[in-house]
């Protein structure tokens, strides 16, 4: 294994541990309708755990309302189940063609809360990050024990595998930011 190896597979490992704190920063509920807060809604299909967006077409209908449209009518009851176990904090509303959920403007000290959760999520991402970076810096020890690199060229590695690091933790930082706004955003 070289430096370039050992860098790039860090990288790659950085890369998803963003993509991670992104896709569940996009189930974190703010004051708009987003379909992918249905994402976690698993619908009792006939026996089987299905995810309620693969049996149904969701569309966001006045900015504050989720529509969802089920391809088999017949399953309405258990989609409105599957929606009240998963515990999103909105209940449903059906006429028996579609299943409507209404979202509540987010008091302020929901909005708090939310926004302390997001700042978890986005510490740890940063931990995974740094996990990578400590998993890097061994890898970086054992090919000097093994290949006997210059003292100088452990160190050149090494500085880079931190500014890998410094540059993933800026992007979560980033991310952590937007999303912080989103939620306080009234």
């Amino acid at each position: 294994m070289s430096v370039d190896e050992i860098k790039n597979s860090g990288k790659e490992k950085m890369e998803k541990c963003v993509a991670q704190l992104k896709k569940e920063l996009a189930t974190v509920r703010t004051g708009r309708a987003n379909p992918l807060i249905l994402d976690k809604v698993m619908v009792d299909y006939y026996g089987a755990p299905t995810p309620l967006r693969q049996m149904a077409q969701v569309s966001v209908a006045e900015g504050t309302t989720l529509v969802i449209t089920p391809f088999d009518k017949t399953i309405i009851k258990e989609i409105e189940k599957a929606i009240v176990k998963a515990e999103l904090g909105i209940a449903p509303n059906s006429d028996g063609i579609v299943v409507r959920l209404a979202f509540p403007p987010l008091t302020e000290d929901r909005r708090k809360q939310l926004s302390k959760d997001v700042k978890a999520m986005g510490e740890n991402a940063k931990v995974a990050i740094r996990n990578v970076r400590r998993d890097m810096t061994d890898d970086v020890k054992k090919l000097e024990k093994s290949e006997n690199m210059p003292e100088d060229a452990v160190k050149d590695a090494q500085a880079e595998v931190q500014k890998l690091t410094d540059k993933y933790i800026a992007i979560v930082d980033e991310v952590v930011v937007e999303k912080e706004k989103e939620v306080l955003t009234v």
